[in-house]
């Protein structure tokens, strides 16, 4: 990659459809092994086996990961480790992630600038209107509702009035939008006010060949693994892998482990991820199911599926109404049955298939849990049912094909393969 020729406020002169040369703003640790990460991750990947060249710009911290193409900021000495969720910190990495963004752009051509999460949209937007380049915006909640949630804001005051009419000019500024879901698609729309004509619904994807159940072969693995982590042979095992965090459920999924542990005291609950991990083994030892609950910490992505197959059910008891849920489609692929929270993220992804617990409720989340954990007949047809959803909806090659004809509509163009508008936002319901 060299300089450019000429004037760089022109990028895009010459378009090789076939060869989308792709600038990703990710203003995130990328790569931290959840969420959002995940998906700008198998996205990359997904348009690179389509021969497309991705770049991707974050901040400083972060794991890199082989075969791409990651640019990092300028590190800020007064903060040396990840930021997870919101923080005033953000402010001065975002400076230095649009910085950065501006060096790439003075060197080299690029197609079309991906911003993820409102902040990278908001950086795309600048620099793309300097530059020449069309915006697309990938939506994976609202930022002001993200905010509340990780008790950042508070809704109503000045500074919350303030950003919501920063994230609402972004909303309607950008040339097209992704959503992870039907519906965020719906809030754009009706708290927002955005134009339907211009989102695409483009649903968080898993890569069906690397979460696969598990096989008779495995089993005898899977008990090894299990004593190694202090889960006794007979035991069932709940799996959990995500952010530690309120607004994710963790502090009810570990008040419904009490219930569990009174009537099924041979369950127990494989919690998976991070942060804060020493506060939630404290909270779990305060609650007295500290013996039913094993902390791994943080997982590799890559190691994810022979993780989450230590468990005969998942779990995931997010709490937000606004964000996605993209680890719903890794339990799915491995065909783990799945209780969640009534969301309606929770419901777009696993339809008639998904086991629902009223929302906010632990009660009622052991309820569920133990009555599934009790039939075994019907975890089978669940996790068979899950697995078979997953491969006919939620395939990233399919949406990587979808992503390239979104960028061919912001940039005016089309393919001979371009997928419907109406194919695009679709939901199965079933």
């Amino acid at each position: 990659m060299g300089h450019t020729d000429g004037n760089p406020i022109q990028q895009s002169e010459h378009i090789d459809a076939s060869r989308l040369r792709i600038l990703m703003i990710a203003p995130t640790s990328f790569f931290s092994d959840y969420g959002c990460h995940v998906r700008i991750f198998e996205e990359a990947r997904a348009l690179q086996r389509l021969g497309h060249r991705v770049t991707i710009v974050t901040y400083r911290n972060g794991r890199d990961l082989p075969d791409l193409d990651i640019r990092r900021t300028l590190p800020i000495p007064w903060r040396q480790h990840y930021e997870v969720g919101s923080s005033r910190h953000k402010v001065a990495f975002d400076a230095l992630l649009g910085l950065k963004t501006v060096q790439i752009l003075l060197h080299e051509r690029f197609d079309v600038i991906h911003g993820h999460l409102h902040e990278g949209a908001l950086i795309g937007l600048i620099l793309g209107g300097m530059f020449g380049l069309p915006v697309v915006f990938d939506f994976q909640g609202s930022l002001t509702e993200e905010m509340i949630d990780h008790r950042f804001l508070r809704r109503g005051g000045r500074v919350h009035n303030w950003l919501r009419r920063l994230e609402q000019w972004i909303d309607h500024t950008v040339q097209i939008t992704l959503t992870s879901s039907a519906n965020a698609e719906r809030i754009l729309v009706e708290d927002f006010g955005s134009d339907a004509a211009r989102i695409h619904i483009l649903p968080d994807c898993v890569d069906v060949t690397t979460f696969t159940p598990l096989t008779e072969q495995g089993i005898t693995n899977r008990n090894a693994d299990r004593a190694k982590l202090g889960i006794p042979q007979d035991a069932t095992v709940i799996s959990y892998l995500g952010l530690l965090a309120e607004y994710q459920g963790t502090d009810l999924l570990l008040q419904a482990m009490q219930y569990i542990r009174a009537q099924q005291p041979s369950t127990y609950l494989l919690l998976m991820g991070f942060p804060g991990v020493d506060f939630y083994q404290s909270v779990a030892q305060q609650l007295g199911v500290a013996d039913r609950v094993i902390f791994t910490g943080r997982i590799p992505y890559e190691e994810a599926p022979a993780y989450l197959k230590l468990g005969d059910v998942a779990v995931a008891p997010k709490l937000s109404l606004t964000e996605g849920a993209g680890k719903l489609l890794n339990y799915m692929a491995l065909g783990l049955p799945t209780v969640t929270f009534d969301t309606p993220v929770a419901r777009e992804y696993l339809g008639s298939w998904g086991i629902y617990a009223e929302r906010g409720n632990p009660k009622s989340l052991a309820t569920k849990l133990i009555d599934l954990i009790n039939d075994q007949e019907t975890q089978k047809q669940i996790g068979h049912q899950l697995r078979q959803r997953t491969i006919r909806q939620y395939d990233w090659n399919q949406a990587a094909i979808k992503i390239v004809d979104t960028y061919l509509e912001a940039l005016g163009k089309s393919l001979p393969h371009a997928t419907p508008r109406r194919q695009i936002s679709s939901v199965d319901p079933s």
